[in-house]
Formats: structure tokens, sequence, C-alpha cells
């Protein structure tokens, strides 16, 4: 049986002339082998604490540079050239390890183990929506699985609320770790990245793909869905 992961939330904080509180992994809300045999013990293990731990550090050092960078800042154009231009290379670093640090919460989150309510249909005002918008949850689901399987490469499937549509429901691809912003508020976050499946399902992603559905946490979705 693979053991609880052991890392701790604790604030560590950046260096003095930053003075930047670093992002950390989030705590989990279940043990590593809780979504077995759906999603691995190992898997999760592997993607929690090295994967997501990645995007963690890439982040962190990303931000610290930015700052550290920015103080150097003169007003003077022939002096402030090169920096900007180290600051903009920056900024792909900043989108790509914050897009991955914040998929990967949302994504944790959103997975229970069936003793908690993984895979259990939603109900309340979500569930009104998904049924009035896509006749049934499977309906749903069919769609995602559609646009996870066109997912060519590595990227994110996102069941978001629209708020300049209406608050209505829909389903929105992404690649490598852009997210969702602005009026779309995710709901669910599925990662489509090889790293999240390959272990157990190998070249069968879509094997992954739906047996996902047996672990997600429609509580934390209807959350989401009534914040908006």
């Amino acid at each position: 049986m693979i053991a609880r992961r052991v890392a701790q939330r604790v604030p560590v904080f950046a260096t003095a002339l930053s003075k930047r509180t670093k992002v950390t992994l989030p705590d989990l809300d279940w043990d590593f082998g809780a979504l077995e045999p759906h999603i691995s013990g190992q898997i999760n293990e592997l993607h929690y604490t090295k994967h997501h731990q990645t995007y963690v550090n890439g982040f962190n050092a990303a931000t610290e540079q930015f700052g550290e960078l920015e103080c150097k800042i003169t007003g003077d154009p022939q002096q402030d050239a090169p920096i900007t231009t180290k600051l903009v290379a920056l900024q792909q670093n900043i989108k790509f390890h914050g897009g991955g640090y914040t998929n990967h919460c949302l994504f944790w989150k959103n997975l229970a183990p069936s003793s908690q309510g993984g895979g259990e249909a939603p109900s309340g005002a979500l569930g009104k929506q998904i049924e009035s918008q896509f006749g049934s949850l499977d309906g749903l689901i069919s769609q995602t699985n559609t646009k996870l399987a066109g997912i060519q490469g590595s990227g994110w499937c996102f069941i978001v609320k629209n708020l300049d549509n209406g608050g209505k429901i829909e389903v929105v691809q992404t690649y490598n770790q852009d997210t969702v912003t602005g009026a779309l508020k995710p709901l669910v976050a599925i990662d489509a990245w090889e790293h999240a499946y390959y272990l157990q399902y190998q070249n069968r992603k879509a094997d992954y793909f739906k047996a996902i559905w047996n672990v997600i946490n429609w509580k934390e979705a209807e959350r989401r869905f009534e914040k908006a």
C-alpha cells in the first residue's frame, strides 16, 4: 500500500530583496493510493511530488528573478534594454510554470475516492444546468472526452462556467500549461499530459479519460459553480 505523501504546506519565504512569499504544494485530501484502480498510487505520487513540484520550483524561481531584475531598472534606456529583454523571457517561464502550478491545484481538488463521493453525479444548480445544456451528465462527459482526445501532445481540458455567456457551461481545451482566466471559471480540470496516465495506461489514453470520471469530485465542481 502506498503511504500518504509527507509534504506539508509550510510557508517558505523568498529572499529579503524580493520580499515575496513563495507558492507551495497544496495538501491533498486523500492518500496517493485512494484513487485506485482508476488512477494508480504510483502515478499520483510521481505526479504530485515530481511534476507538480517542478512547477512550484519553476514559478518561484522565475518570480524571484523577475523581482530582482525589476529592482535594477534605472530609467536609462541603454542600461534598461537588456534588463527588459530578460524580463520578457522570464514572463514566459512565469506563464508556463504558473499555469502548471494553478492547473494542478485545481486538478487535485476535483478528484476524490468513492468513499469521499468521487464519481457521484452532481446535483443542485449544477446538475440542472448540465441536464439543460447537455441532456445528461453522460452528454457532458462525452463532449469532454472528445475534446480530450483531440489534444495533440500535451494539454488540459476544463469544464467551465462562462460568465460572459450567461453562466453557461462550456468545455475548453488548452495546450501545454495554459490555463483559463477571466470570465471562464473552472469547475473541473483534467490533465491530458502523458505523465498523468502513462505508467498505468501507456498509449491507451482514451481508457484514462474514461476512467477518471469514476473519481471526479462533483461536489467540488458544485461549490465552484455556485461560487462563480
